[in-house]
């Protein structure tokens, strides 16, 4: 089966990412990108994609839409695809504010639609396999986290949106919490201090008495840097293993994954648009109490 897709980004992870992985997909036709700007939808399109500069001409012509945009701007164009019937391949997180998540799922769920959020370590399988393998053993909590240092050199280091939203918690905390979340359950509680620059620290409580800590900054001098997951039971810890991500491959298969159900009439993942939405929730529970 190939499933039609519209791309709707024109930024540096529009292209170097959802326009390269999709345009060589064996399950999928990239009919076109859409941008804000004709011009930048222009240089984003592979070659032999179809630029458009009308949102509802491309949704004419596609199944499907792969997202590459800010959340703040994902959440309604979102929408506008879901309502549309066009199945979402979107990124994380999928909204910033609980009711605009809460509004794309009963859309989704209407609509009978296949979606997958794309947390990226979710689709890198040696650390699948340690999340489903840690969890099975019913963990009592876990630590992660991620000290990087985001400088001039990075394509993010511009982001309007991580600058405006704390970019360590909304960008980097998501990924973090795509893991806990399923190893742990539900939060129920949340406590947090914010450290230098955007370091935040949050201590969350899960259903059941689980605990799990979080560390995130995207400004830590090089030195500090450091990413880590680890989960701990029992049996004693149980540390995320070493592998290098590899994003094309990821993303290649988290199209796999999206393909196959589009074509199966599945309508469940386990990062699918309800996930996220959790996700969401989860995140604006840690901005209310970081203030």
């Amino acid at each position: 089966m190939t499933v039609r897709v519209g791309l709707v980004g024109t930024g540096y992870w529009a292209r170097t990412v959802h326009a390269a992985g999709l345009a060589v997909h064996p399950d999928v036709e990239l009919v076109g990108v859409w941008g804000r700007s004709p011009e930048k939808a222009e240089a984003a399109a592979p070659a032999g994609v179809t630029p458009y500069d009308d949102l509802d001409a491309l949704l004419g012509q596609v199944d499907a839409v792969s997202f590459a945009v800010p959340p703040a701007a994902q959440a309604p164009l979102a929408l506008r695809a879901a309502e549309a019937g066009k199945h979402l391949f979107l990124e994380k997180p999928i909204a910033l504010d609980l009711a605009e998540a809460d509004r794309l799922v009963e859309v989704v769920e209407a609509r009978g639609l296949s979606t997958v959020v794309f947390f990226t370590q979710r689709f890198v399988p040696p650390w699948e396999e340690w999340l489903v393998a840690a969890t099975a053993t019913g963990p009592l909590g876990g630590h992660v986290d991620w000290l990087t240092s985001q400088g001039p050199d990075s394509p993010y280091f511009d982001s309007a949106w991580r600058r405006e939203k704390n970019g360590a918690l909304w960008d980097v905390g998501a990924h973090m919490l795509s893991q806990l979340l399923p190893a742990l359950g539900p939060v129920v509680e949340v406590a947090g201090a914010r450290g230098t620059g955007d370091l935040v620290h949050l201590v969350l409580t899960h259903e059941g008495g689980r605990t799990s800590t979080m560390s995130l900054s995207l400004s830590m001098p090089p030195g500090v840097v450091r990413v880590a997951v680890e989960l701990y039971g029992e049996q004693g810890w149980m540390p995320q293993p070493a592998h290098e991500r590899d994003l094309p491959d990821a993303h290649a298969r988290a199209v796999s994954e999206w393909v196959a159900n589009i074509g199966a009439g599945e309508t469940r993942h386990r990062c699918d648009v309800r996930f996220g939405r959790d996700v969401v929730e989860v995140l604006g529970r840690c901005a209310r109490v970081l203030g």
